[in-house]
């Protein structure tokens, strides 16, 4: 192989048909070594080249010769001076921040540490072993792929919905999907999950992290695994344990699964952790960004460059703050999108992305380069608005162009069907889009992402049969999770033969359903639910890769009717604009929402400040739809009544008053079969129940 200087943009390992150019940046490194492989389970070098070109950092060099397969990884030389923020050490290998496949698993060894474990000066030690033979290996990937006529499917928000789930969970346990598919990218994009996700109405699949993780040591040793994945290592690498192989195969197969979900019209949305890495705090091995230039890539304490500024719980923080893991950053998306043709990003601890230095900056370094994005502008981005540093709660803070994770639904929904006092005003105003965190921020209903549940906490299954977590299974003595559920187990913990807790409980998922589908807003519907998934009450399987949280496809007939009724209520979405009003200017005054009490008369000052109100009655007028149609003009649309009982009495609930012979018309009706029509103006609202009815014109009704 010739070895030429090559060039310092673009970062990573670039074929250009000929050979291979190589560029890594590192501002503090006095020397790099640029290490070829044959195997990736190998601890010997087939070559070991230095990079003798050093521009703006960037150290680079061209491999005449080489090409897609090719394995690597580097070995950076520099100070290993912990307390300097510095722990350079060129016995371990690395892999590259920039590989677009990661070829080989670790295999945990003290060899992957850069200190001496166990010596008594702990990380500020010196371990002088190689880490090859433990460590995975960067891998060279050819590019080309067909996409035949594969466009975005760019769905509107206010037409979006998004099914959250695990390649691995939804597709493992599922008798239709093809073995040798299940688990893997290939079995989220077969058939069976295509059908089941369109007979539903999803619009869009937003994926649990799927970029290239580290699986922890501690886990490791007691027979778990990161399932959820949230331990990034490679921002630009599919995850091969989703694949057939990790010889590029990942890559060729994701781009596979988001053709297919394109094809169906599905959006793919991925969750993404661009806040810390898998490397942990100073005691965490040293597997690439740590090794190349630790003080760049990572925030450290002032002062103290040994230790690391910690807002995420995982031991460390990106640097988002420096220019070149910026780019990294920027880097990355743009990849996805471009190469990979995913449509948009929920991103993880969203707010250490914009805290300059310490407190959540909305016109931040961060957020202003993803304005100005041309790529980024196209796409849908999802912040998770919290994280573990102080004030870390910033829901409603994010900039024009985001929709967050809107906790406040969750928490509301929960406590009003749980039958908590005073909670009718709080879930009034999450019905109506959450006005009160997004309007004065010029953004619309589609800035509020709501949930009732997610793959973090119980699903909805175990939010209705528990009332405590029951998380023995993940080693940690039940400590983990939390205990603010809001849960309520409605007469037994967990599994019950009790017909009447059995009946209630899947009223109440009904009603669950149903709320989150027809609130303003983009519902995020967590997968299995639609199925009555449980956990077992545990409400923290982040690493349990097992039948707690695979998919059961073999349903009861109450499962079974479950998602029927899940599949009425998003057809009902779908085919009524009312539902899905964009601005909140359409809602305001009366002419948009009016809230009614059981009487039928507007809800007043008193009702609503009174504690005990437990009926909510939600009139939302048709003709202020701000429904556009194809060809530009308003699409009509019926108005709509939402009645909701929380509380442990039915009522008589007198409806509003129509004219010119139209009538209301129930749409569907959780307490059924026990539930009766309207007559003569009048429904009976059943306890623990939800009506949504439809004003029907006079030709409809005859």
């Amino acid at each position: 192989m010739e070895v030429l200087p090559g060039k310092h943009f673009p970062l990573g390992a670039t074929w250009d048909g000929h050979g291979l150019n190589f560029a890594l940046f590192s501002q503090h490194a006095e020397a790099v070594d640029l290490c070829l492989f044959d195997l990736p389970d190998s601890g010997t070098e087939s070559q070991r080249l230095r990079l003798k070109q050093r521009t703006d950092f960037v150290w680079h060099a061209y491999v005449s010769g080489a090409g897609p397969g090719q394995l690597y990884g580097y070995r950076v030389h520099g100070n290993y001076e912990p307390d300097a923020g510095h722990r350079f050490n060129p016995n371990k290998l690395l892999l590259d921040p920039y590989a677009r496949a990661v070829a080989g698993q670790i295999r945990w060894g003290d060899e992957l540490y850069g200190y001496e474990v166990g010596h008594p000066e702990e990380d500020a030690s010196f371990d002088s072993r190689d880490s090859a033979e433990c460590a995975p290996k960067s891998k060279v990937i050819d590019p080309a792929f067909d996409w035949s006529d594969d466009q975005h499917p760019q769905v509107p928000w206010n037409r979006t919905v998004i099914y959250e789930c695990h390649v691995k969970g939804i597709t493992m346990r599922h008798a239709r999907v093809p073995p040798e598919w299940r688990g893997r990218y290939m079995g989220m994009a077969s058939d069976p999950i295509i059908d089941h996700l369109l007979a539903l109405g999803v619009t869009a699949v937003e994926l649990l992290p799927v970029h290239h993780a580290v699986q922890d040591h501690q886990l490791a040793k007691h027979g778990l695994s990161n399932y959820w994945g949230y331990n990034s290592i490679g921002f630009f690498a599919p995850d091969s344990r989703f694949a057939s192989g990790d010889q590029g195969e990942q890559v060729v197969e994701f781009k596979q699964m988001v053709r297919r979900l394109h094809v169906a019209g599905i959006e793919v949305i991925l969750d993404v952790v661009y806040n810390h890495t898998g490397e942990g705090n100073q005691m965490g091995p040293t597997l690439s960004f740590r090794g190349i230039d630790n003080a760049s890539y990572y925030r450290l304490i002032p002062d103290s460059g040994r230790y690391y500024m910690d807002f995420t719980g995982t031991g460390n923080t990106i640097n988002v703050l420096h220019p070149r893991t910026i780019q990294l950053v920027m880097d990355s998306l743009r990849y996805w999108v471009q190469e990979m043709h995913v449509d948009g990003f929920r991103f993880d601890l969203a707010p250490v992305l914009g805290r300059e230095p310490y407190d959540l900056d909305p016109g931040g370094t961060f957020f202003d380069v993803v304005a100005q994005d041309p790529v980024l502008a196209q796409v849908k981005l999802i912040a998770e608005p919290w994280d573990l540093g102080e004030d870390g709660y910033q829901l409603g803070a994010f900039p024009l162009g985001w929709s967050e994770w809107n906790g406040r639904y969750r928490d509301a929904i929960r406590r009003f069907w749980r039958g908590d006092h005073g909670m009718a005003h709080e879930t009034a105003v999450r019905l109506e889009g959450s006005p009160d965190l997004y309007e004065a921020s010029g953004r619309g209903t589609y800035a509020s992402i709501n949930f009732v549940t997610s793959h973090d906490g119980f699903t909805l299954h175990d939010l209705l049969s528990f009332e405590q977590k029951h998380n023995e299974a993940n080693g940690e003595g039940n400590r983990d999770g939390t205990d603010d559920n809001l849960s309520r187990n409605w007469g037994a913990e967990g599994p019950t033969r009790a017909a009447p807790v059995r009946r209630i409980r899947e009223r109440m998922k009904r009603n669950f359903l149903a709320t989150l589908l027809l609130s303003n807003g983009v519902p995020m519907l967590l997968g299995g639910d639609e199925i009555g998934r449980s956990q077992g009450g545990n409400n923290n399987a982040y690493c349990q890769d097992n039948e707690v949280s695979w998919f059961d496809w073999a349903m009861s007939p109450a499962e079974e009717a479950l998602l029927e009724f899940t599949r009425q209520a998003m057809l009902v979405r779908r085919e009524n604009p009312t539902l899905r009003r964009r601005d909140f200017l359409s809602l305001a005054g009366a002419a948009g929402i009016t809230w009614i009490r059981p009487d039928g008369l507007p809800m007043t000052e008193q009702q609503w400040e009174d504690p005990r109100t437990q009926i909510l009655g939600m009139l939302m007028d048709g003709r202020c739809s701000d429904e556009i149609g194809e060809d530009g003009r308003p699409v009509s649309a019926a108005s709509l009544l939402l009645l909701m009982n929380s509380s442990d009495r039915s009522r008589y609930i007198t409806l509003p008053p129509v004219t010119g012979g139209s009538t209301w018309e129930e749409l569907f009706n959780t307490a059924w079969p026990e539930s009766r029509p309207p007559r003569d103006g009048a429904l009976n609202l059943r306890s623990h129940s939800l009506v949504l009815l439809r004003l029907g014109a006079p030709e409809e009704s005859a």
